[in-house]
């Protein structure tokens, strides 16, 4: 089934509030209420509740991505945000600026940068991330790409927007790499903020990106 209409498929169902994923944490639980993962597995794919129920987390949500063409970290998006905002899941998938906020675009383009990174540069990002892991420079980045994030989504009234990005990021966050990556969203999120403190962005160049106008240019091309 084409991806338009597998997305087309799940948001009509889940219009009806009894046919609603409102199940997190897992694929399916004992009695057979599934996150939204599941229900586009099961529903869309035609996978078994048992196929489920033996299906390791990380190989969902590569199958869930591949189904919808979207990223991993978005697919992780959709499995942890169910009801925790109006109208979701299914603003994940028709409008994620109501659950990521206004740079919504931007960090998509980025998440879709990793899914393609070559094993070599995965390499050069953890190097990059390890050789700053016990700089002062690196903290003190830290600290500036949370605190702005945190600044502009309360600016923009969408507070929940930093952690459900950074939930779909941290997910798969088992190395330097990946922690790396996910302080490079919060300077997406935050990237008004950290211009006017005159603060230069520290972890979107260790995957290549100068500022986050790049990340949109690279999708572009790609």
């Amino acid at each position: 089934m084409p991806t338009t209409d597998i997305i087309a498929s799940a948001v009509a169902r889940w219009e009806d509030p009894t046919r609603r994923p409102l199940f997190k944490g897992k694929l399916v639980d004992r009695d057979g209420c599934m996150c939204a993962q599941g229900d586009i597995l099961h529903h869309e794919l035609g996978w078994s509740v048992e196929k489920l129920r033996r299906t390791a987390q990380v190989e969902a949500d590569r199958e869930v991505a591949r189904a919808l063409d979207i990223s991993v970290a978005h697919a992780i998006l959709l499995r942890n945000v169910n009801d925790s905002e109006p109208g979701a899941p299914s603003i994940v998938l028709t409008n994620p600026e109501k659950v990521i906020g206004d740079q919504a675009p931007t960090i998509l383009a980025f998440w879709r940068h990793l899914d393609r990174m070559t094993d070599e540069q995965w390499a050069a990002a953890r190097d990059a991330a390890r050789d700053a892991a016990w700089d002062a420079a690196r903290d003190a980045a830290r600290d500036a790409a949370w605190d702005a994030a945190r600044d502009a989504a309360r600016d923009a009234a969408w507070a929940a927007a930093w952690d459900a990005a950074w939930d779909a990021a941290w997910a798969a966050a088992w190395d330097a790499a990946w922690d790396a990556a996910s302080y490079a969203v919060a300077e997406i999120m935050g990237a008004r903020v950290l211009r006017e403190r005159g603060t230069p962005f520290f972890f979107l160049p260790m995957f290549g990106f100068s500022d986050p106008e790049a990340v949109l240019a690279a999708d572009e091309a790609a």
